[in-house]
């Protein structure tokens, strides 16, 4: 029976990640207070960079891009498998699984670019200072920005069609708490070595060309620092830049331990592990380290804080 044959009121049954023991319970609590952090640290600073002007540069519109990605990726991924845990349920639909797909590959994809659009913006800031205004203006941060947006939802429109043009061998049970395509993959019973293929392909675009960006940028970053003669610009410098860095890392080495390798290659139970480190802990720590580590950020929050305070 092949996916496109299905309609789309038929079901699949996602087994999830936790069972009702008393330590999958308090984990799948920690999932919802992570999910928490998450949501609210990614929305202040959505709202923090949109209310206060003197946030509006393209380095925290570019942040505020990220934040905006964070926060739609675990609204894609989470409710549903709480709802599913609370409601004793683990059906979903085709209709929602194709959406989470698309969701899911759109979102990872377009924060790929993102991040070597912000390793660019950084370049610019510290080796062309005097050119930064003109390199990016508004109209190009915001073009970039929006490039970064469609390349992930052609990858995600890719990625949703071509996993549901396999037959399945009859099972309906995807070994995951969402519907990511390597597990569906598992399901078919026709030939994928092809779309894995594919989808090494658009992972070398997604993940090597961006990661050169970043690379290159922050080596002519690291040289300009070198030549600095200011030890409170190196350290600036190096607070600003070490943020992005850190998200970098944590964001490729799951990508890069994830997408490139056949499905084969990993088991089940890692792809949750993964799965759980990039979609709900990667965008609660997103936030948190940002706003650690930017003063400008901080300063803004406690001036709202402050109004709020004042206010009362």
């Amino acid at each position: 029976m092949a996916w496109e044959n299905q309609t789309f009121n038929s079901d699949l049954l996602l087994l999830g990640i936790f069972n009702h023991s008393p330590t999958h319970t308090f984990l799948f609590f920690l999932v919802l207070a992570i999910f928490s952090v998450a949501f609210m640290g990614n929305s202040i600073m959505v709202l923090l960079i949109y209310l206060n002007t003197q946030l509006h540069t393209p380095m925290y519109f570019l942040l505020s891009q990220l934040s905006l990605m964070d926060l739609r990726l675990i609204c894609t991924t989470v409710p549903k498998m709480a709802f599913n845990y609370l409601s004793g349920s683990k059906y979903i639909s085709m209709a929602g699984c194709a959406t989470q797909i698309f969701f899911y590959v759109s979102l990872l994809g377009s924060e790929c670019f993102l991040l070597a659009v912000m390793a660019y913006d950084h370049y610019t800031a510290i080796c062309h200072p005097l050119r930064y205004t003109n390199l990016m203006r508004p109209q190009i941060c915001g073009l970039m920005s929006a490039f970064s947006w469609i390349l992930g939802s052609t990858d995600g429109i890719i990625d949703a069609v071509m996993t549901f043009s396999f037959s399945d061998c009859g099972s309906r049970e995807i070994a995951h708490f969402f519907c990511d395509f390597p597990s569906l993959l598992i399901l078919s019973c026709n030939d994928t070595s092809i779309f894995e293929e594919i989808i090494f392909i658009c992972c070398i675009v997604m993940i090597v060309f961006p990661v050169a960006i970043i690379i290159t940028s922050y080596a002519q970053v690291i040289l300009a620092v070198i030549h600095m003669g200011s030890g409170e610009g190196h350290c600036k410098t190096f607070t600003t830049c070490s943020s992005h860095l850190m998200v970098v890392g944590m964001y490729y080495g799951a990508g890069l331990f994830m997408y490139p390798q056949p499905t084969s290659y990993h088991s089940p139970m890692q792809d949750k592990i993964m799965s759980v480190f990039y979609t709900i802990l990667t965008p609660m720590l997103n936030p948190l380290i940002y706003s650690l580590h930017n003063k400008e950020v901080t300063r803004a929050l406690m001036k709202i804080l402050g109004k709020g305070k004042s206010g009362d």
